[in-house]
């Protein structure tokens, strides 16, 4: 099978493609079609196509004819042990320091962190890898050529920049489109052997990403939320389903590595958020967002509003 060719004849058709269709309009553009021409034309842009999937995606049900690739990392860090966090777009503070936190952790600890380059928690786990020197993975929803959303065009810079892989099923010139997304999620729960899900409304499209893991028998984590917070009502209903709660990065069987963990906030400790913010003097958001990364280290408890140290 040409798996350039299908790849090209589905973007430019507008449709879903795992296999040759054997039709007429097949026929006639693989007859016409130049592989080794527009290889050149992708390598003129800084991108490259395989049909050498890695294995975990290649074991889905209804894996990618192949991948466009951006970025010069070796092929290989497909292969690497990988964690996929997702979330919501419209995340809260909480969510976003969340998932930077377990990001850097992850990655700190060689573990490629594979995420869909979206806002919101989406785009803070791939800057937690960053942040850690590590090696992250975005998965478009769109052509290979495009940034979307454009306001990440500098964090899909980087993230090629820095070792890392923008990857995507739809060749060049393909436009974002609704249906797309959702099977852009099979490929990011496919690259990794582990999805944590950070924050997600009931019908979030993170949630698609869990359920096409759990349908592959791959580990899927949820991070507790409130109750009666609707950007946890998707995350808790996983909790439901059977994924494990999430409440610490050694869940994931990594190891702590963040500096943090010598906080001078621990001695301020037992106090409320508040208290800490006029104690120490600092910025309430830096101080809210080390207390998400110390709970994470399990190096602080909260209850009832206020934070102790932990065992």
């Amino acid at each position: 099978m040409n798996e350039l060719a299908l790849a090209v004849f589905a973007s430019e058709t507008g449709a879903h493609l795992l296999r040759e269709p054997g039709t007429a309009r097949w026929r006639a553009h693989v007859r016409a079609f130049d592989v080794r021409g527009y290889e050149r034309c992708l390598a003129a842009r800084g991108l490259r196509f395989t049909a050498e999937l890695p294995s975990l995606l290649r074991a889905i049900h209804d894996p990618p004819v192949g991948l466009f690739v951006r970025g010069d990392a070796p092929l290989d860090v497909l292969e690497r042990r990988a964690v996929a966090v997702v979330g919501a777009r419209a995340c809260s503070g909480y969510g976003a320091s969340v998932a930077r936190s377990l990001a850097r952790e992850a990655a700190a600890a060689g573990i490629v962190v594979v995420s869909g380059l979206a806002r919101g928690i989406d785009g803070e786990a791939h800057r937690g890898a960053l942040d850690a020197g590590g090696t992250t993975v975005a998965v478009l929803g769109c052509g290979i050529d495009r940034d979307y959303p454009a306001a990440h065009a500098d964090l899909a810079r980087r993230i090629v920049e820095s070792g890392g892989l923008v990857v995507s099923e739809y060749a060049p010139g393909v436009e974002p489109a609704p249906w797309r997304f959702p099977a852009r999620n099979r490929i990011v729960a496919g690259l990794a052997a582990t999805t944590v899900v950070v924050e997600a409304r009931e019908r979030s499209g993170a949630l698609i990403t869990a359920d096409l893991a759990l349908e592959e028998g791959r580990d899927v984590f949820a991070v507790p939320g409130e109750i009666t917070s609707a950007l946890s009502a998707g995350t808790n209903a996983l909790l439901k389903l059977g994924a494990a709660p999430l409440t610490s990065v050694a869940d994931l069987g990594v190891e702590p590595t963040d500096p943090v963990v010598d906080s001078p906030l621990l001695d301020l400790l037992p106090a409320t958020a508040d208290e800490l913010v006029r104690r120490s003097g600092r910025d309430a958001a830096d101080v809210a967002r080390e207390l998400v990364e110390l709970e994470l280290l399990g190096r602080v408890l909260a209850r009832d509003g206020v934070y102790r140290q932990g065992t």
